[in-house]
C-alpha cells in the first residue's frame, strides 16, 4: 500500500509525539509534549503507510509575514525515499494558501532544505521565532542550527519583545 499524505487529526497525536521523541533526545528536533501536540495538531501533516504514521511535520503560523516549518521527522528506515521533501512541499503549499510572505526553519541539515528553495539567514532577522522558542531553548547560547528562509524576510515582528531584551535609553534633561 502506498504512503498517503494528509492533515493530522487529534487521534494522531500519540503517534506524532512518539515519532518526534525518536529525534528529540539527541537534539535533532525540539521536544514536544503530548499536550503541546494535541493543542497544535492542526499544524501537522502526516505520511501514513498501512495505518501507521511514518513521517510528520508542522507549519507554525506567526502571522501573514512569517511561518515556520518545524518538527520534520521521518521514521528510521523510511528516510531518503522522498518523505521529507513531500512533507516540506505540503507545508509550503499550506503557507501559500495562507498568503504567508516568508517561511523559516532552523536546521542542522541545510543541504536538504536548500534543495527545496531555502536560503541561509541570520537568526536575528527572525525575532518572532527567537522570542517564541529560542529564548527557552537550553542551547540558546550554543546553538548549532542554521536559520533558513524561503521568501522575503519579514520587516516586523508580531510577538512582543521580552523585557530582558529591551535597551534602556538615557534621556538628558
Amino acid at each position: 500500500m502506498p504512503m498517503s499524505l494528509r492533515r493530522a487529526i487529534l487521534p494522531d497525536a500519540r503517534q506524532i509525539h512518539d515519532l518526534i521523541a525518536t529525534y528529540s533526545g539527541d537534539g535533532t528536533v525540539l521536544p514536544r509534549t503530548l499536550a503541546e501536540i494535541c493543542e497544535n495538531v492542526r499544524d501537522f501533516v502526516v505520511l501514513e503507510e498501512n495505518g501507521r504514521i511514518v513521517a510528520c511535520g508542522a507549519l507554525h503560523l506567526y502571522g501573514p509575514h512569517l511561518a515556520e516549518v518545524r518538527s520534520i521527522t521521518v521514521l528510521p528506515g523510511r528516510q531518503r525515499k522522498g518523505s521529507g521533501s513531500k512533507l516540506v512541499r505540503a507545508l509550503l503549499a499550506e503557507a501559500k494558501r495562507h498568503h504567508v510572505g516568508c517561511v523559516c526553519l532552523f536546521t542542522r541539515k541545510p543541504e536538504f532544505f536548500s534543495r527545496l528553495g531555502f536560503r541561509m539567514a541570520q537568526r536575528e532577522s527572525l525575532p518572532d521565532k527567537i522570542y517564541k522558542d529560542c529564548c527557552v531553548c537550553p542551547r540558546l547560547h550554543s546553538c548549532d542550527e542554521f536559520a533558513m528562509v524561503r521568501g522575503e524576510l519579514p520587516t516586523f515582528a508580531m510577538l512582543p519583545v521580552p523585557a530582558s531584551r529591551l535597551v534602556k535609553i538615557q534621556v538628558e534633561g
